[in-house]
């Protein structure tokens, strides 16, 4: 990364409406034609790799469109799990009951998948379907093949093991370890066909900051900070071998629009955080509850050969950032860092986390991700 920054994202981006009816459609229970599926997957996957050069992305995903949620999709992939419980909210809401209301009416009126009515382990976690993995990966490379030289790298996204064990909830090992060492042997079956493949890793991992207020809303912050530690020897171990400038973290608070006010701060986390053996790290600092934060890595520097994908889009917000803003936040991010080659540009979560959820419309998005663009290259002409 030397001369500009370049820009990335948080993985998901908005599905065609006509897919996402065949996610919820299929999610409620009802009957769907999988080679219809699979046509509209591969279509829209082609579709998003195709915004994305135009938006001057450098580094895409396939918008995770062949999945209907960024980890509800691991079901499908793997034996164990089934029925469903009620995840509810936590403390997020506690003190904001009218909001709260406005919030699950406009859940209860919505198109979507939902990632609060998860099923739970009921069974032995393993990955069972690798050649449905293997078939993403195809049709990622083919959509990236049709734009030779467009991009400068790629990336695919694997939900970490510490979300999948906290938001599909153990109901048959003997315990929360047994169970987090049952999914990564799992899921490092994903991580490891990613990088395989040639792509960066992505591990998403709302878990380390969006469990305080959620599983861990009533219990001392050690127990917590106890927990993110826990889930980062896992993680350390699934990707163990592995190029660490091929894999990169990304942490946030629950891509959700809410208060936020009961969100864990970084620096009661990032300690642990910078243990993970990973090459970079995603944090949302366009967000206005956390956008200050980016200071503490003057204080709690990153290793010498890690980088830091500074989000600078707000993925919940229809204001389209101006350049100007997302540079300011970048040369921002650079001085506390230290060094503007090991920054990259990118947004604070997911546009469509799960299918329909997305809070803003794809023609918003791709004007945000231009300006994504824009912001970049003021900010590399400053630096550089």
């Amino acid at each position: 990364m030397t001369g500009r920054i370049l820009t990335t994202h948080a993985g998901s981006l908005p599905r065609p409406r006509s897919l996402v009816e065949l996610y919820v459609a299929r999610a409620r229970g009802g009957a769907i034609d999988p080679d219809v599926l699979e046509r509209e997957g591969e279509a829209a996957t082609h579709w998003v790799v195709e915004r994305q050069r135009e938006c001057g992305i450098d580094i895409p995903s396939d918008g995770e469109q062949v999945r209907e949620a960024f980890f509800l999709y691991v079901q499908r992939r793997m034996s164990g799990f089934g029925g469903r419980w009620d995840r509810g909210g936590g403390s997020e809401l506690a003190d904001y009951p009218e909001f709260a209301e406005v919030r699950r009416a406009f859940m209860r009126d919505r198109l979507a998948v939902s990632n609060m009515e998860p099923p739970e382990a009921i069974g032995e976690v393993r990955h069972t379907a690798p050649e449905a993995n293997a078939a993403e990966i195809a049709v990622f490379r083919d959509a990236l093949g049709c734009h030779e030289g467009a991009f400068a790298d790629a990336f695919m996204t694997a939900p970490s093991p510490g979300i999948v064990a906290t938001a599909i909830r153990n109901a048959y090992y003997p315990d929360d370890d047994a169970y987090l060492d049952a999914l990564a042997d799992a899921l490092e079956v994903e991580y490891r066909a990613a990088v395989d493949a040639g792509f960066i890793l992505q591990i998403d991992a709302p878990d380390l900051g969006l469990e305080r207020h959620m599983l861990f809303h009533d219990r001392p912050l050690a127990e917590f900070v106890d927990f993110v530690d826990r889930v980062i020897a896992r993680v350390n171990r699934m990707v163990a071998g592995l190029p660490r400038d091929r894999v990169r973290l990304h942490v946030c608070y629950g891509n959700y629009e809410s208060p936020h006010d009961r969100d864990v701060p970084l620096a009661d986390i990032l300690p642990s955080l910078l243990r993970a053996n990973v090459g970079g790290f995603l944090f949302p600092f366009a967000n206005p509850r956390h956008a200050h934060e980016i200071r503490l890595f003057r204080s709690q520097p990153l290793a010498p050969d890690q980088f830091l994908i500074v989000g600078a889009i707000d993925t919940l917000t229809t204001f389209v950032e101006h350049p100007e803003v997302v540079a300011d936040r970048l040369e921002l991010a650079a001085e506390a860092v230290g060094d503007p080659s090991r920054i990259m540009a990118g947004t604070d979560c997911g546009f469509d986390t799960s299918a329909g959820m997305g809070r803003l419309t794809s023609d918003v998005v791709w004007a945000k991700l231009r300006a994504l663009a824009e912001g970049a290259e003021l900010a590399s002409r400053r630096l550089f």
